[in-house]
């Protein structure tokens, strides 16, 4: 026990003891020392908690010198932000403001269809063709009936050109006792009734006229033709379908033919928050950047804000412009917007 004892009092402090020469030196510096890498320490955490919010340096942090002792370090510098001249910044997508699902006039079935995707119309150029028939036998039809009512005017006229003769001569004899008055008035009569028919006739040969041009624009709605002139983007009918203008149910009849899209038209359409809507004016410079293209920054200017509010969404749409026509840019593309400072 005498033995535990002596190491018990050899760890022993005794507070009342006198300090022994060059100890307290010792123990100031060592102090120091911890007090400032505990510092230090603290800085660092909180420069590191703070790092997820700015891009400036921790206030201070600590080095090691040469011989040995903690002193703070200089900041680091910190890089200026670059200059923004935008005031706003919105989402939205590549719209077109001409195009058109072609569907034809008529229900028919189709013969032929010349487009594919990709293809550039122009304005009246053929894209499909319906079985066409039954529409030209009726335009032969009607031109038949056409050449015989020319018959019947060119007969009429020989026949009042005759029986004007036939008066012409009973109203000499007439004169000299020669002719009866009866057959003078029959062939007055007859002069009458002729001169009736050719106008009828000639009124037949204006009725045929129209039913002919009729069928001819009958016959041309067969051929579906584009209405503008622009790159098709979607063939949606084969050759052999039937197309009508209105959906006849059960899935079975087409009612179009593909959709035509005027590449001269694009423009982006973005939905802006309405509480910072003031902050867009008609004419305002933007920059768009495409998601499929980020670097490439195209110049465009607000075209229109829409008088109207999405009460759902609590936006309000605006038309923007693109200043610049290039292949890449297609419908329906995502694209960001920066609206600039006016």
């Amino acid at each position: 026990m005498s033995e535990q004892k002596k190491l018990l009092d050899t760890l022993r402090i005794d507070r009342d003891a006198p300090l022994e020469k060059g100890a307290f030196p010792v123990l100031r510096t060592t102090g120091i020392a911890l007090l400032v890498a505990v510092v230090g320490l603290i800085a660092y955490w909180a420069g590191s908690t703070g790092s997820d919010h700015s891009d400036a340096a921790p206030a201070s942090s600590v080095v090691a010198t040469p011989a040995g002792t903690l002193v703070p370090a200089p900041p680091s510098p910190v890089s200026a932000a670059a200059p923004n001249d935008s005031v706003l910044s919105a989402s939205g997508y590549i719209t077109a403001r001409r195009m058109a699902t072609v569907a034809s006039r008529i229900t028919g079935q189709l013969t032929e269809v010349v487009v594919e995707e990709g293809m550039r119309v122009a304005a009246g150029d053929v894209l499909a063709r319906l079985d066409d028939k039954i529409a030209r036998n009726e335009l032969d039809r009607a031109q038949a009936e056409s050449r015989a009512a020319l018959a019947r005017v060119e007969s009429g006229k020989a026949g009042l050109a005759e029986a004007k003769r036939v008066l012409a001569r009973v109203e000499n004899l007439k004169k000299t006792d020669f002719s009866s008055e009866a057959a003078l008035t029959e062939a007055k009569s007859l002069v009458e009734r002729l001169t009736a028919g050719l106008e009828s006739d000639r009124a037949e040969v204006e009725v045929a006229a129209f039913r002919v041009q009729g069928e001819r624009e009958q016959l041309a709605l067969h051929t579906i033709r584009a209405p503008f002139a622009g790159v098709v983007t979607e063939k949606t009918a084969q050759p052999g379908e039937v197309v009508s203008p209105m959906s006849a149910g059960g899935g079975f009849t087409r009612t179009g033919v593909c959709t035509i899209v005027d590449m001269e038209s694009l423009e982006i359409e973005v939905d802006v928050n309405e509480s910072y809507i003031g902050r867009v004016s008609a004419g305002q410079g933007v920059t768009a950047n495409l998601d499929a293209y980020p670097d490439w920054e195209i110049p465009a200017r607000v075209i229109a804000i829409i008088p109207s509010a999405n009460r759902e969404k609590a936006t309000v749409r605006v038309r923007i412009g693109l200043e610049t026509n290039d292949a890449r840019i297609l419908p329906d593309m995502g694209v960001k917007v920066a609206f600039k400072k006016t």
